[in-house]
């Protein structure tokens, strides 16, 4: 005799049951979990630099999230070209109060050349050398922004410097800017690399110094004791809010320090041409 299990239709019917209702609810969650593991998508536009190269610098940074913008910027007593524009990066990563994915938009070639082909990640498994005889500069701040760029999800776009792209030209001033501000910070990573060269003398710049003041061509470096020789800046263009630049400066052709004088500082009077 065959017994037949009245119950089997009826299961069969509530697991098919569940299993049209477990599609909607499982999409349902998946939704959510993918809404909780989304991460805000933001650009981060940057500008540095010092002027001259090395002396006073700045940098200016603009955070752009669906419509909302920050802007920010810092001066430093004495530092480079290359040391503001990875500051910049840097200072807008450390903004950021999560994790996100970020798209970098700066004119650096040695900012973005340094992360996107990889440079900075072999220095650093090199130990910080570029070469087996020849340090890395600036490894302090590469340092700082491998670390950055691997919590965030970061790409680097380049764009021409000075050729109208509004952000970059807003950095620029920013930057501009920062150098002018009265409060400067000190960029302790460059001004104690004792073996960092064509470091503008720190006493010249402050005007705090016990030994003889240099005045002109001929005079002695405080270094080194080598006789001083004038040289004249490459002509550039004048930035926007710049209120000042030193038509020359001294050299010690031995240890590459430069000293900027106070009578070799021109003021400008709103001549963007000035340089041309």
């Amino acid at each position: 005799m065959v017994v037949l299990d009245l119950r089997f239709p009826l299961l069969f019917k509530v697991a098919k049951l569940c299993e049209v209702n477990k599609s909607p609810s499982y999409k349902s969650t998946q939704s959510t979990m993918t809404l909780k593991t989304e991460i805000p998508k933001i650009d981060l536009f940057t500008d540095g630099g010092a002027d001259p190269n090395p002396g006073r610098g700045g940098y200016g940074i603009i955070l752009s999230w669906k419509g909302h913008r920050k802007e920010f910027h810092e001066g430093f007593v004495l530092t480079t070209n290359n040391r503001m524009e990875l500051m910049a990066v840097i200072k807008g990563l450390e903004k950021l109060k999560g994790k996100s994915e970020v798209r970098v938009f700066s004119d650096s070639k040695y900012l973005i050349d340094g992360i996107e082909k990889g440079w900075a990640k072999k220095w650093k498994a090199n130990n910080w050398f570029r070469t087996k005889n020849e340090k890395a500069l600036n490894a302090d701040l590469w340092d700082r922004l491998l670390g950055h760029v691997e919590h965030h999800e970061v790409k680097f776009h380049w764009v021409k410097g000075h050729d109208g792209h509004p952000e970059n030209e807003r950095c620029d001033a920013l930057a501009t800017l920062a150098m002018q501000l009265k409060n400067l910070t000190e960029d302790v990573g460059f001004i104690h690399k004792e073996n960092i060269t064509n470091l503008v003398d720190k006493e010249t710049l402050s005007g705090t110094s016990n030994k003889p003041k240099i005045q002109k061509e001929g005079d002695l470096c405080r270094k080194c004791n080598t006789p001083l020789v004038i040289k004249t800046p490459e002509k550039r263009k004048v930035k926007e809010h710049q209120e000042y630049y030193f038509a020359y400066y001294l050299y010690c052709p031995s240890c590459q320090t430069l000293y900027h004088l106070e009578e070799a500082k021109r003021t400008i009077e709103n001549n963007p041409s000035l340089f041309d």
